[in-house]
């Protein structure tokens, strides 16, 4: 067995089933983390169940992998009849949800998304990475580093890990790695042996009222942890009382559409592109040798890693022959650092095609938006995409906040204000051409815009889908 020597794994092996007579039903198992628990459940023997407001290439992959077929649309009758229900529910499900107070009717248990997560990462030795950006790809970088060392981990992650396989996998090795969502919380609830730690910005805005009290929660996450790998920053690494592996990628040179660089004496080279994919790997290599990878085969694995689900993924080209990305970021970081890398690939012009993601968030750093939308040469700018948050809350908020700071931050450079996708799909495709390299941005739904314009497409199925907050 692979791993740290002398540990016996605490999880179940092989064929098996501990939760087998468990009776789960999932309210939002279209979402990227509620579908990676669904498909854990499943391998445990639950019997498992689950409903969504839309349908999503998350919930057709469980179908089509036998874990459920989700009830589309949300209804009473679709929480399972009979005793012993137990019904978890997203952080976008609302508690006036009609299955969730179908629930509470029937005096069924009611359960948070972070319970079931906390309890599936106390079966298995945990890895679990934590950052307000760059999670899914140092997650997905570790479940491919194990699994070329031979060391069959299960993995929870936010997107599918790239070269065909799923979002979630229970494994059969004693290592489980999980992404960590400060979001709601509930990376406070996981069992977790390694921590990674990539940032912390303020991101959720309606979750935590400062950045001192993310920082808080960032800080407890790192205490119940035994190991730390955490990014070489000291606003970072105050938040550490313990053993810490402090990571930062050294000698760096950018290539087209990839990168090279140095970890602990062997020569790094990624085909994923930007220097943000570069400082994922380090984090992800330093948490793969704690957990016992040989580093030749986390190397390897990294060299073939060509990117979790909606980071950076070629859609193909529009009809007059422009390049088309999908990308993930949703906040002004990740939508800087997502342009820069795309920056490394051939192009004549860079396009930038933003969805913003959430009112608040947009009211909040629409200016920082602006500023990082200006690194392209062309920028559109669509309406907010509302997740869990309703319009009528945020008076005077659109896309068009963000659409007026990319005029003032772009020195005369275009930016359009499509609000829909009818009038951007026309719009755009009148204006994509050979040359033109466009990124296609947000948590939203915008990838389905992309993949309207990409003629000639290369995106591969069922790795997209609604983001967790979205997908209830």
């Amino acid at each position: 067995m692979s791993g740290a020597a002398g540990v016996a794994p605490p999880g179940p092996r092989g064929g098996e089933r501990p939760w087998a007579g468990r009776r789960i039903h999932m309210i939002g198992v279209g979402g990227a983390g509620m579908s990676a628990y669904a498909r854990a459940a499943h391998a445990l023997g639950a019997e498992v169940s689950g409903s969504d407001g839309a349908d999503s290439d998350y919930a057709r992959r469980l179908a089509a992998d036998g874990v459920l077929q989700a009830a589309i649309g949300h209804s009473p009758e679709n929480v399972p009849g009979g005793e012993g229900v137990e019904v978890y529910f997203s952080s976008a499900v609302a508690e006036q949800n009609v299955e969730r107070v179908a629930a509470r009717e029937r005096g069924l248990p009611e359960r948070s998304r972070a319970e079931l997560l906390g309890e599936l990462s106390a079966l298995r030795r945990t890895i679990a990475v934590a950052g307000t950006h760059g999670k899914t790809t140092t997650a997905s970088m570790i479940a491919r580093a194990l699994l070329a060392a031979g060391m069959q981990p299960g993995w929870l992650i936010g997107a599918p890990i790239g070269g065909g396989l799923a979002n979630a996998e229970w494994g059969e090795g004693e290592w489980l790695v999980v992404e960590a969502d400060e979001s709601d919380r509930s990376m406070l609830s996981l069992d977790v042996e390694i921590a990674v730690l990539t940032n912390v910005e303020l991101d959720h805005h309606a979750s935590f009222a400062s950045l001192a009290e993310l920082r808080e929660v960032f800080r407890s996450f790192l205490s119940g942890a035994s190991e730390a790998v955490l990014w070489d920053r000291q606003e970072l690494l105050a938040l550490r009382d313990g053993p810490l592996v402090a990571y930062d990628a050294q000698h760096v040179e950018l290539t087209e559409g990839g990168s090279r660089f140095q970890w602990r004496g062997h020569d790094v080279e990624l085909s994923v592109p930007g220097l943000h994919n570069a400082l994922d790997a380090t984090g992800a290599l330093e948490a793969s040798r704690l957990a016992g990878a040989p580093p030749e085969a986390a190397i390897a694995a990294l060299a073939e890693f060509s990117g979790a689900g909606r980071r950076f993924q070629p859609l193909g080209r529009s009809e007059r022959g422009a390049r088309l990305f999908e990308d993930y970021a949703h906040h002004p970081t990740e939508v800087a650092a997502t342009l820069r890398a795309a920056r490394t690939l051939p192009h004549e012009r860079l396009v930038a095609v933003f969805q913003p993601h959430l009112f608040s968030r947009t009211k909040l750093l629409a200016r920082e938006f602006g500023v990082a939308l200006a690194e392209a040469d062309v920028i559109a700018v669509l309406d907010v995409y509302p997740a869990r948050e309703r319009q009528a809350d945020f008076p005077g908020v659109s896309g068009l906040l963000i659409a007026e700071a990319a005029a003032d931050a772009a020195r005369g450079r275009p930016v359009y204000w499509l609000p829909g996708f009818t009038a951007a799909r026309t719009v755009l495709a009148g204006m994509l051409a050979e040359g033109d390299l466009c990124v296609v941005m947000g948590a939203g739904d915008v990838e389905q815009l992309g993949r309207d314009l990409a003629a000639n497409s290369e995106a591969p199925a069922g790795e997209g889908g609604a983001d967790e907050e979205a997908a209830a």
